[in-house]
């Protein structure tokens, strides 16, 4: 801290500029790896549940309540409702084939699901990939500064330099640290987003058997 706030004291506009955007941008990252945790980790532990006690119900409808019950973050109950959809009458869907039907409301439905689970998975690349860059800049902004203010004064020494050097590297630091944990959180947000969309397809595909299975029984 004594480094940073040297470095803030013997700044101008532009590397305070700079300091101030990797705190937003480590907030903002930090704000998102919360909140992903926690929305992540209950979807795919309700998926876990809600699945099962789906598929062990005797008639759609029941299965319909007991897995509305397990799944906190909507994202398989969307699946249910557009697959039970009725089109209405007249319009282009309605005159289209009960597969294809099922097929285009059930990919809108699992595209929104997913939507809402990859969200702020943008936030932590761009973070995670420019960081490391604005602090860098900043320490070279801050080298530059501290050797204008250096010349300015006449005299160049090593005990001179390396101060307001070494305090201007400090951002460099700085930047990967905000840089590090978006990039690890933005890995495992992916792994598991990438096992929820998994079994998300898996699901909507089997309800979509079983719809058509029940309606060839009843032709």
């Amino acid at each position: 801290m004594d480094g940073f706030g040297a470095f803030w004291n013997a700044s101008d506009a532009i590397g305070r500029a700079v300091a101030l955007l990797l705190l937003v941008m480590s907030i903002s990252s930090w704000v998102t790896i919360l909140w992903k945790w926690w929305v992540l980790r209950r979807a795919r532990r309700d998926i876990q549940r809600a699945v099962p006690v789906f598929w062990a119900a005797p008639a759609l409808s029941e299965g319909r309540d007991r897995l509305a019950a397990f799944d906190r973050e909507q994202v398989l109950l969307p699946l249910i409702e557009a697959a039970t959809a009725v089109p209405a009458a007249g319009t282009l869907e309605s005159g289209t084939h009960l597969d294809s039907q099922l097929t285009r409301r059930l990919r809108d439905a699992l595209h929104r699901g997913l939507a809402h689970l990859q969200f702020g998975q943008v936030l932590l690349a761009s973070v995670g990939s420019t960081a490391p860059f604005v602090g860098l800049f900043g320490t070279v902004w801050g080298i530059y500064h501290a050797l204008v203010a250096i010349a300015a004064a006449g005299t160049i020494t090593i005990d001179k330099v390396a101060g307001p050097v070494g305090e201007a590297l400090v951002m460099t630091a700085a930047g990967l640290a905000v840089a590090i944990p978006a990039v690890l959180a933005y890995n495992l947000f992916g792994k598991w987003v990438g096992a929820a969309e998994a079994e998300l397809e898996g699901f909507a595909h089997d309800l979509r058997e079983m719809l058509l299975g029940e309606r060839g029984a009843q032709l």
